[in-house]
This record gives structure tokens, C-alpha cells and sequence, in this order.
């Protein structure tokens, strides 16, 4: 009998545990989302208002503006250090020609060893599976539908699976741990056991801005105040994977904390060290704190020749943030002349951002401090 392993942020697998799992926890995977569009219309599904139903393309946080808009691509790869990707949508078979072109790119430019693995309902283009393979595609997840967990072997997804058990690649399942679902659940473990998947994944089911009146109506809530997480969720898949630690099949439970505190986390302290510039400090959670300058009545260029001229600011330490419409400096300096600014109708603040391409704004404090 197999151990079950407590991992990372209430996350518990039985060996074997999916490669790209190592590297989620590593944050060294990068989160290609190959389009929006989906066949199957899952009521859980997560997706964000401005990603779900739509064509579109994101690296991590990096929106491309078209699938030639491939320098980007890479781009946030090599930010990251990414020794792979995880490619996800909507469902990447959707747009199967597109799916391949990125697989054959990031192999041909990081080599054979980067790891790629995609997930798909296997509802649409299944056929083209061998086109992916034979691209580089290391990994397939599939994801069948709720109420086919408990008769596998009467659904057309069967076939499609066995089929991609002949090629070269890993196959597995990854599913939401649906709350009173555990019967069902195992039902699907034994059988994609009985067939020599490799692994299955089980996913804390969370709310989202998009699925949270679907899971209100079927009666969820939240466990707790600071989690999106959905009730119940954690302890039916503790439950599930006791059930199967007699079997060969790896059973790997991803918490929500493991997402946001694991995968995530590491990820951006990754993309921190490779963006951060001299005058910003990498925050423990790996976010970056900077000071900032703005004015209502003054340009940047007028702020800037304050700084030089009045307060003998090196010019190096001056960032002219035209997008953003401020300017930028070491935060330590700022505290110093802050209170001198704020006479010459010039506002100072504490910014902490995280190093994502959108440069989320997670805190912006007024100097000086009260």
C-alpha cells in the first residue's frame, strides 16, 4: 500500500507524481492559454469573464495580441525561467493548428527536455492528437464530464484515451473534487487505473466571477473568509485519495492554497529577479515595492527637473513611467524628500506591484507615513 504524501500548502499525492507538477510547485511552468473557446461548457469552469467563450491568448499574464505574436511567447518563458509549459484554455484541441505551432516553437527554441503538457475534454479535433504528439507534446490531460466519472466505458472519450495511451506521451485526467462526488470519483480513479493511466489530478473547486452563481444554485459556499475554495471540496478528496492508495495510479490533490501560495508564488519571484530594476525591493512573496511620483498640475518631464535641480537626484535613479504617467524611484530616497514634494503640490506613495506583465497594483501607501 501505497504512502500518502502531505505536500505543499495542504496539497497530498501517492507516487507517481506528474513531472509538470514538480515544476508547478517549482513556479518554473509557464500558463499558455491557447484560446478562450470551449465545447463543453463545464458550469464550474473558472475562466475569467475576459478569457472565457473568447479567442484569446495569454502567457501567464501577457496577453498576445494575435498567435504570431509569438516573441512574447518566448519572451515570458525566458523571464521565468521556464523548464516548461502547461497549455490550457477553453480547450487547446479547439484550435489544434495553433496548439501545435506553439508546441514545435517552444521545444525548437528550449529543446527536447522542455516539458509540455495540455488539457483538453477530448470533445473536439481528438483526431489531431498525433499532430501534437508528434510536435512534442509530453502530456495529455483529459477531462471528461461529471456524469460520465462513473461509466467510462461506455462514453466516446474512451477510445480517444486508449488511442493516446499508444503514443509517446504520458496520459492522465485531472477533474474538480466535486462535494458529494466521491463515489463517482473513485469509480473514474479504478478505471483510468485498469487502463495504465499514469496519474490523475484533483482539483480544490473554487468560485470564480463566472461560475459562482452555477455553484450558489447547486448549493456550495465557501469554506472559509479569505478562500475562494469551495466547502467540502478538501476533505472529499482527502477522503478519495485514501481510498486508492492500493492502486497503481498516481492520485495528486492541488489545493487552492497550493495554486496561489505554491504555483504562483514561485512564479512571480522567478519573473521578479529577471525584471526588477536597481531600485526595486523583491518582497518575500515575491512582489515589488517602489517608490512613485505624481502631480495634478506638473508634467514629468517638469518633476524630473525638479528632482535634478533642487534635490540633486541622480538621473539614474529617475524612471520616467509614461504609461503609468508617473515617475519612479528608490523607494529609500523618496522617504527623504517626500515631505519636501508634497510643498510643491508633488504626491509621493509606497507601490507594490507584482512583477506580472500587467504590473497588478496590489497596495499604493501616501508618503510620508502618518
Amino acid at each position: 500500500m501505497k504512502e500518502v504524501v502531505q505536500w505543499l500548502n495542504d496539497s497530498s499525492y501517492t507516487s507517481p507524481l506528474s513531472p509538470a507538477c514538480k515544476m508547478c510547485a517549482q513556479g518554473s511552468k509557464m500558463v499558455v492559454l491557447i484560446t478562450g473557446l470551449c465545447p463543453s461548457k463545464c458550469y464550474y469552469c473558472p475562466l475569467s469573464e475576459r478569457k472565457i467563450g473568447n479567442d484569446k491568448i495569454f502567457v501567464d499574464e501577457w496577453e498576445l495580441k494575435n498567435e504570431k505574436d509569438t516573441d512574447k511567447l518566448i519572451k515570458e518563458a525566458e523571464l521565468i525561467k521556464a523548464t516548461g509549459a502547461g497549455i490550457t484554455g477553453g480547450d487547446p484541441l479547439v484550435v489544434w493548428k495553433r496548439t501545435k505551432k506553439y508546441i514545435a516553437l517552444l521545444k525548437s527554441h528550449f529543446g527536447s527536455k522542455f516539458h509540455i503538457h495540455l488539457y483538453t475534454s477530448g470533445l473536439k479535433n481528438i483526431e489531431h492528437v498525433d499532430d501534437l504528439v508528434s510536435a512534442g507534446l509530453d502530456e495529455i490531460r483529459f477531462h471528461p464530464p461529471p456524469n460520465d466519472w462513473k461509466n467510462m466505458d461506455e462514453i466516446p472519450i474512451r477510445d480517444v484515451m486508449k488511442s493516446a495511451l499508444e503514443t509517446d506521451i504520458d496520459v492522465a485526467i485531472e477533474i474538480p473534487v466535486i462535494p458529494g462526488m466521491e463515489k463517482d470519483i473513485f469509480s473514474l480513479i479504478h478505471w483510468a487505473d485498469g487502463q495504465n493511466l499514469k496519474w490523475i489530478n484533483l482539483n480544490e473547486l473554487e468560485f470564480s466571477e463566472t461560475n459562482a452563481k452555477e455553484l450558489k444554485k447547486r448549493g456550495f459556499t465557501v469554506k472559509d473568509d479569505i478562500s475562494a475554495a469551495v466547502k467540502g471540496s478538501q476533505e472529499a478528496a482527502i477522503k478519495v485519495i485514501e481510498l486508492t492508495k492500493d492502486l497503481e495510479i498516481g492520485v495528486h490533490y492541488c489545493s487552492s492554497s497550493f495554486k496561489d501560495g505554491i504555483q504562483l508564488r514561485n512564479r512571480i519571484k522567478r519573473r521578479a529577479k529577471s525584471i526588477a530594476k536597481e531600485y526595486e525591493i523583491i518582497t518575500k512573496e515575491g512582489t515589488i515595492l517602489k517608490g512613485m511620483i505624481t502631480s495634478y498640475d506638473k508634467s514629468l518631464k517638469e518633476i524630473q527637473k525638479i528632482l535634478l535641480e533642487e534635490f540633486d537626484v541622480n538621473e539614474k535613479y529617475i524612471y520616467l513611467n509614461k504609461e503609468k504617467n508617473r515617475i519612479e524611484l528608490p523607494l529609500f530616497l523618496l522617504e527623504k524628500i517626500c515631505s519636501n514634494l508634497e510643498k510643491q503640490n508633488i504626491q509621493s506613495f509606497m507601490v507594490e506591484e507584482y512583477p506580472t506583465a500587467d504590473a497588478l497594483e496590489v497596495e499604493k501607501i501616501p508618503l510620508p507615513l502618518q
